[in-house]
């Protein structure tokens, strides 16, 4: 029994021994590697970014402005008219018609108007016949009277044949001008850029001017950019701009702004008051305008806005995620490290900054290297560093 007690305790001792030495040969973790960035020259744009929609610059929709069937369009979407070319015809048989009519009661006036003047011409003289008579005494004062009567009622009906006279003139004009209403001309050089009404509809004008045609000047496109109210107190007119398209985000067109609303894009709403009570995000149209020669710009393209706000040229910049404690304004503190990966916290002023980066004012030096915050940290190798 003592020789299987000891051979026991022999055992035990041998692989404890042999898992002290397993634990003492057991290869640690190495230290983890500090993520660090460089202080780098760059340029630092400091944006607002907005989403818009394309406009023509100048946009108006032709109507008629008489009733009657369209008997002609002389234009198709797409094509470029100049102002006072003919677009469509209107049956012109009623407003022929009309002016027919007008211009009857016209000649109707004016032959009455002569009757008129030679009776005013003979009640003249009837007048001046009584007149010459009762100063002879060859003619009663009564006589006389009458004469003079007929004379002055003679002239207000000349007057009022006057009268009538001119009221044929204006229904004249208005007859001829509905029969120009029935060719319609361009007001505007521009582009077709919508046909509402047909060949051989019928157009009713009495209670509201029917739509033939949407005309538009796309040479120049007004982008009208909705930008957010925690944003616009920064936007002003006259900043730089520039916006991609959905299709087509390699290319920026660029721009000015012109003038920022300022009453915000739902004010025509009816449900506005209400919005304004509620958390409904509220934005404001800011404009500006942008050359389209060749017209790949089309009404109503979506565009991803970027108004610019400052741009600061190859100065000193570190990422943002390098800042720490903030101190005060464009004050942080950020951990400097240096040969042997010693660290150091050192504060800093800060300037304008983008998504991503922030200009250091003061505080670093070119191709310093600082610790970046470990929330934004990635596995690197020891040797790298995030530029």
């Amino acid at each position: 029994m003592k020789i299987a007690s000891k051979k026991s305790a022999l055992i035990l001792s041998a692989m404890a021994g042999a898992a002290l030495i397993g634990w003492l040969l057991w290869p640690s973790a190495p230290p983890q590697a500090l993520l660090t960035a460089a202080v780098t020259r760059e340029d630092i744009t400091q944006t607002v970014l907005a989403s818009g929609a394309l406009q023509a610059i100048e946009q108006v929709d032709v109507g008629a402005q008489v009733s009657g069937q369209v008997t002609r369009l002389a234009v198709e979407v797409g094509d470029i008219v100049k102002k006072g070319e003919l677009l469509a015809e209107i049956d012109p048989l009623l407003a022929q018609s009309n002016l027919k009519t007008a211009e009857a009661e016209l000649a109707s006036n004016r032959a009455q108007h002569k009757i008129k003047q030679a009776q005013l011409k003979q009640n003249r003289l009837a007048w001046q016949r009584q007149l010459q008579m009762f100063k002879q005494d060859a003619s009663s004062r009564a006589e006389l009277e009458r004469a003079e009567a007929e004379l002055a009622v003679t002239r207000a009906e000349l007057q009022n044949s006057q009268a009538n006279i001119d009221s044929a003139v204006i229904r004249v004009e208005r007859a001829q001008t509905e029969l120009g209403y029935t060719k319609i001309v361009a007001p505007m050089d521009g582009t077709v850029i919508a046909i509402v009404t047909r060949q051989g509809q019928t157009l009713a004008a009495s209670q509201t001017v029917p739509t033939l045609l949407k005309l538009a000047d796309l040479d120049t496109m007004t982008v009208k950019a909705q930008i957010s109210e925690a944003d616009v107190g920064k936007v002003k007119a006259g900043m730089p701009v520039y916006f991609t398209l959905l299709g087509d985000p390699d290319t920026r067109y660029q721009g000015t702004l012109r003038a920022v609303e300022l009453a915000p894009t739902n004010i025509n709403d009816q449900s506005a008051e209400s919005s304004s009570t509620s958390n409904a995000a509220v934005y404001y149209y800011g404009l500006f305008e942008v050359a389209n020669p060749n017209h790949a710009l089309r009404v109503a393209m979506t565009a991803q806005v970027t108004v610019v706000l400052g741009e600061r040229k190859q100065v000193l910049t570190v990422p943002q995620t390098a800042l720490g404690k903030q101190l005060g304004d464009n004050e942080y503190e950020v951990t400097l490290v240096t040969d042997g990966d010693q660290t150091e916290v050192r504060p800093i002023k800060t300037g304008m900054k983008d998504a991503i980066r922030i200009e250091v004012v003061s505080g670093l030096a070119e191709h310093d290297q600082i610790q970046l915050n470990h929330d934004a940290s990635i596995v690197i190798d020891d040797e790298e560093t995030l530029l």
